[in-house]
């Protein structure tokens, strides 16, 4: 990017200094969202609370990028970027789902707005038609194609203006919202992390970037190339409740899990103080996952007291339903408290997806209880789940219910004494699992399907085969206390070293 006017410069939330000898003072620290530098044709007085709204759009601070582009529309009426940026705080690409009907609409409107002002630059003009693909035809188009269709605008507009990192930047981040679940190549990762390294080379401060490069590397594959970005970020940008949760994804994929509670515990507390019950949820599912790895069930327990103690939460709400379903069963599965497990009421309200955790985790107790009957019945619930998703062509999470029901069957299967049946659908689960990358909402499987393979192996007295999959397991979920303690009993019983 050209050496622009310090006034079109980036915007950098300086960071505090200490405050000892200072106590009489009562103000808040400085903002510190990082550094971005996005120059419009708009008043010269509303380019820093432009740049502010984009810093957040990084860090997916959408509520409060909302209001900062929404002030930028009120200073300047001619502002037509401010209406792209108000569009965009309702495209959450990483998220499930990535739009919503409301938000469809009102997005729509503020590309209009967008439009019928008219942007200043050809530059501008980019920006906005891209994101026009996403909404245009929302009723009629599938999200796929739009999505795709976005892509494509977004990489000829980065071309095009060589020097803009922000269009990079978000180029970028259309690349990771269009990968692939199935690609274990991880093709668009890769592309999007080439564009995204040399960027962070020449902009450290800037948010998206490591931010991003997390998500490009947040796979057993690629990792280690994630600790870098993973460290810097929430450093970088503080203030955002997200930017101090993502690091604990790369923390999660290498086994760090103090690292991860440090993390989470930042992002829990940052988010409850700014009212972000969502990302608040987020880090709690995150922090309870870490907290088991390392051993440490009575502070697991208490985040779920904690989630206990907390208002009736929307449950329409894709993030909040995925962590506050998650953390109970993980807790009560991990553990192997089959009793528990058995006793798990699914919630109601909540998104099939999310329903079908809790299904999973009752018939998972009721079949490690013995009482295979009634987990084939909480299977046929499952299967009913499954067929849901696949009619309403949400196939990632079809597929997710799928490896689900056949874990529920494989155990089924062991309870009522056919163990050659239970070993051959608990592998077909986990290769299935293996083939495909978790989201992001997710720090990963409840129990990953090898793990659980090793486990059923382990109870049928065949140590040597079981230790095989423990140790495929912990080369794709490093660290996991389950998988550890399993290959170590797998050791014991078969006499290796």
């Amino acid at each position: 990017m050209s050496r622009l006017p310090r006034m079109l410069l980036a915007i950098l939330f300086i960071v505090p200094v200490s405050l000892d000898g200072q106590e009489g003072h009562s103000h808040s620290p400085p903002e510190r969202l990082g550094e971005v530098s996005f120059p419009i044709s708009c008043l010269p007085a509303v380019q820093q609370q432009f740049n502010r709204g984009v810093a957040l759009l990084h860090s997916f601070a959408y509520a409060a990028a909302e209001n900062a582009f929404q002030s930028v529309a009120e200073r300047d009426s001619r502002c037509a970027m401010a209406h792209w940026g108000l569009a965009m705080t309702h495209f959450h690409q990483l998220w499930d789902p990535p739009l919503s009907p409301p938000g469809i609409a009102t997005a729509q409107g503020e590309i209009h707005k967008a439009q019928t002002i008219g942007a200043g630059s050809d530059r501008e003009r980019g920006f906005v038609k891209a994101l026009s693909l996403i909404y245009q035809g929302a009723g009629t188009i599938p999200y796929r194609t739009r999505a795709l269709n976005y892509e494509r605008a977004m990489s000829a507009l980065a071309a095009e203006n060589r020097n803009d990192a922000e269009a990079k930047v978000f180029y970028a981040l259309a690349l990771l919202a269009n990968a692939s679940p199935a690609d274990k190549l991880h093709t668009n990762q890769k592309k999007a992390a080439d564009l995204l390294e040399p960027l962070y080379r020449a902009y450290p401060q800037h948010p998206g970037i490591p931010h991003y490069l997390i998500h490009a590397y947040d796979n057993a594959e690629l990792a280690p190339r994630g600790l870098q970005a993973a460290r810097a970020y929430s450093k970088i940008a503080p203030s955002a409740p997200h930017a101090l949760h993502m690091p604990s994804h790369i923390f999660t994929r290498l086994g760090l899990w103090e690292d991860s509670i440090a993390s989470n515990l930042a992002a829990r507390d940052a988010a409850h103080q700014q009212g972000d019950t969502g990302e608040e949820l987020h880090a709690m599912d995150y922090l309870v996952y870490a907290y088991l790895q390392a051993g440490r069930d009575p502070d697991a327990a208490q985040v779920i007291q904690q989630l206990a103690n907390m208002p009736k939460l929307n449950l329409d709400e894709f993030k909040t339903a995925y962590s506050s379903t998650a953390i109970p069963v993980r807790y009560a599965v991990e553990r192997k408290q089959w009793t528990d497990a058995a006793d798990i009421v699914p919630p109601a309200g909540a998104p099939p997806h999310v329903v079908a955790i809790a299904v999973w985790a009752r018939a998972l107790g009721l079949a490690r209880g013995g009482r295979a009957e009634q987990a084939d019945e909480a299977a046929g619930q499952l299967k009913q789940i499954e067929a849901q998703l696949r009619a309403a062509a949400n196939d990632y999470w079809a597929t997710q219910v799928g490896i689900q029901l056949g874990e529920v069957m494989a155990w089924s299967a062991q309870a009522r004494g056919n163990p050659e049946r239970a070993v051959a659908l608990m592998r077909e689960a986990a290769d299935r699992e293996d083939g495909v990358e978790k989201l992001p909402v997710t720090p990963g499987p409840i129990v990953p399907a090898r793990e659980q393979l090793g486990d059923l192996l382990l109870e049928q007295n065949r140590p040597g085969p079981a230790l095989k999959e423990f140790e495929l397991a912990l080369a794709n979920a490093p660290g996991r206390r389950g998988a550890l303690q399993g290959a170590a009993r797998a050791t014991e019983l078969s006499g290796t070293k």
